[in-house]
């Protein structure tokens, strides 16, 4: 099992631990194998060694289908301008959405990724708060499906392909139909599932403590059968945020931003509250581990300016420890 951190290949996010073969003899002193990278394309790094990558996280854009379907009343409604639309996807069109993530995916396997990440979701600033989705599970599966086909159309099988669940509509693993219908019509033949334990976590928003998420994720994962074993890797951390969810969501707040980058702002502190990417400190989280067996695991946790990421790494990889020792 390969196992590594999720952290940017930047210039600014290097900086703290020196160079990137410092950050690479502090990871192998843990353990642990690599970074799975994901580019800021504001601040690229592009002296990034290829030796410490061990999976690779693709572009993303939460909110991304009505660009892509060109929904104009939509895209004003939600930015405000086409101008601001062209600042957010850094173009107009779907052909420009299209080029940045061939453009990311060849990045990718220049560096001989693995594997590679994608989100399968759609959700909006304001439907993060209103928790009542524009787009239903089938409608994002469809586009996603649509696009993802076309990103991998002639590009040579040297890396697994793996979907992430999501809380936001689309994939979220919670309904074997859904998943295999996803799994099952991407024309690529090496697919699996990156299966992000936190956001399965909020799907449950009635969890309560860590060892019902194991419980929950358990359930889920064999509620899924033979899919399983397509479950080739783990972002692993835990997510309790129900009560939060509860008290926060409905409505958007009173006093929201119209500037579109303010109020991305103030919903990124939103989110993060929803999905906190906490080190798992309950020893039976091993539990999921043992049950999957997966090829990756990447500590995917949050770790903010007071809290190094690799402490919060130490602390996940002790429960881990712990764990196994009392199997």
């Amino acid at each position: 099992m390969t196992q590594s951190i999720n952290f940017p290949i930047c210039n600014s996010c290097i900086a703290p631990y020196g160079s990137w073969d410092d950050l690479g003899k502090q990871l192998h002193a843990l353990g642990l194998d690599g970074i799975e990278g994901i580019v800021d394309p504001d601040d690229f790094d592009p002296s990034f060694p290829a030796s410490l990558l061990s999976g690779y996280h693709m572009v993303f854009y939460p909110d991304w289908l009505d660009f892509y379907r060109q929904n104009s009343s939509e895209l004003l409604r939600k930015f405000g301008s086409m101008e601001m639309v062209g600042r957010v996807y850094r173009g107009t069109r779907p052909e420009d959405l299209m080029k940045q993530f061939k453009d990311d995916l060849s990045y990718a396997v220049s560096l001989n990724t693995p594997y590679v990440v994608f989100h399968v979701a759609d959700v909006s600033l304001e439907e993060g708060y209103t928790y009542r989705w524009l787009h239903t599970d089938q409608e994002v599966l469809d586009a996603s499906l649509e696009f993802i086909n076309e990103l991998l159309r002639d590009v040579s099988p040297t890396f697994d392909f793996l979907v992430e669940n999501q809380w936001w509509p689309g994939f979220t693993f919670t309904d074997p139909q859904k998943t295999e219908y996803l799994l099952s019509r991407i024309d690529y033949p090496r697919v699996g599932i990156m299966l992000d334990t936190g956001h399965l976590m909020n799907t449950n928003t009635k969890l309560r403590t860590q060892a019902e998420g194991v419980d929950y994720i358990l359930d889920m994962v064999r509620l899924h059968g033979d899919i399983k074993d397509r479950i080739l890797g783990i972002h692993f951390h835990q997510s309790l945020s129900g009560s939060y969810v509860r008290k926060n969501t409905g409505s958007v707040p009173d006093g929201f931003p119209t500037d579109y980058f303010e109020a991305f702002f103030q919903n990124y502190l939103h989110i993060q509250k929803i999905d906190r990417h906490h080190p798992w400190t309950e020893p039976k989280c091993v539990r999921i581990l043992d049950e999957i067996r997966p090829r990756y695991l990447t500590h995917e946790l949050s770790y903010g300016t007071n809290r190094p990421q690799l402490t919060v790494t130490k602390k996940q990889l002790n429960t881990i420890r712990k764990g196994r020792l009392h199997d």
